[in-house]
């Protein structure tokens, strides 16, 4: 499927691979990138250093465009940024916060950034502000997550910013990745559904969990305090969902502590009880280990299959759905 994303990124089908911190590392992110999509390595809260060794294992890995994820609430976030530039990244994701400052070197450097969003007026202000194209996210995605449906999100960001957008959030088959493109995205993010394929190095124990999960088995944490994050359910996450709407004392406390460092409990060490296991709404779905090559094949096909539309009737199809929103 081309679209203005692949385009821009010189990469063959527009599926991108979330930017999951703790999981998407330099195995997935080559992965990825190699079966024609693009790979993201998740920064998270690793340090400037760390990132540049991350980012020169999947340069050995893959010579296909690849992205990494900023969190630009970083304390590292500067020395970050001037990392990419240093290593030739061309592209960066970027959540928690706005990238305008970095905008002009990384232009300068020929990065194409593309933000994560959860609503118009921050998809508006990223388009003023430079951004190559949009990740419109929706609440169904696992990890940190807004409010807005990506239902609902994407063909409102979609009709506001006239950049490419990707949709995010809810994603975890052929079917939804047609539906989003029938919402005007030109491309979808995933992060759940490649928690199972074989290069990803999550525990074993984080992948059973997710190849066990129902439809209703993900709960919502940190909404009390403005920081909502989706996760499966486990020990952890109903003790600290519970703690959120107490008075303060000392359960409270001791339910952050264990919060801290918990996604890398889940992650490295397999705790599926005091780990967090960030997941989406479509955890239920994923029932496929397979490889990412495999993922991005049957979606490329299924899509085609699905919509039977090629690159031109489809961007047609999609001005045309713009006059009737």
């Amino acid at each position: 499927m081309q679209t203005r994303i692949t385009e821009l990124l010189g990469i063959e089908e527009p599926i991108f691979q979330g930017g999951m911190a703790w999981v998407a590392d330099a195995s997935l992110a080559a992965a990825v990138s190699n079966a024609g999509g693009l790979g993201i390595l998740g920064g998270g809260s690793a340090d400037a250093e760390t990132i540049s060794r991350m980012i020169d294992e999947v340069q050995a890995l893959t010579d296909k465009p690849f992205g990494v994820n900023i969190m630009l609430m970083s304390p590292e976030v500067d020395a970050i940024a001037q990392a990419v530039i240093d290593k030739g990244v061309k592209v960066v994701t970027t959540g928690a916060g706005s990238p305008s400052d970095y905008m002009e070197a990384w232009k300068a450097a020929g990065v194409k950034v593309i933000p994560v969003v959860a609503s118009t007026a921050l998809a508006r202000r990223m388009e003023r502000s430079g951004a190559d194209a949009i990740v419109a996210e929706g609440t169904e995605s696992g990890g940190h997550i807004g409010e807005m449906t990506t239902m609902a999100l994407v063909p409102q960001v979609v009709s506001a910013v006239s950049i490419p957008v990707v949709a995010a959030g809810g994603i975890a088959s052929p079917r939804q990745y047609a539906a989003a493109l029938m919402l005007g995205a030109e491309g979808i993010q995933m992060g759940t559904r490649f928690l199972t394929v074989e290069e990803c190095t999550v525990h074993p124990a984080y992948k059973e969990k997710v190849l066990g999960a129902k439809d209703s088995d993900t709960i919502v944490t940190g909404r009390a305090k403005g920081t909502p994050v989706r996760s499966l359910k486990n020990k952890l996450m109903r003790a600290a969902r519970a703690a959120e709407y107490q008075p303060a004392d000392e359960t409270t406390e001791e339910s952050e502590i264990k919060l801290s460092g918990s996604l890398r409990r889940a992650v490295v060490e397999g705790d599926m009880d005091t780990g967090t296991i960030m997941a989406g709404q479509v955890a239920g779905m994923v029932t496929e280990r397979g490889t990412a090559a495999s993922v991005i094949e049957a979606f490329s096909a299924g899509v085609e299959d699905l919509l039977g539309l090629d690159a031109a009737s489809l961007l047609q199809a999609n001005q045309k759905r713009e006059h009737l929103v």
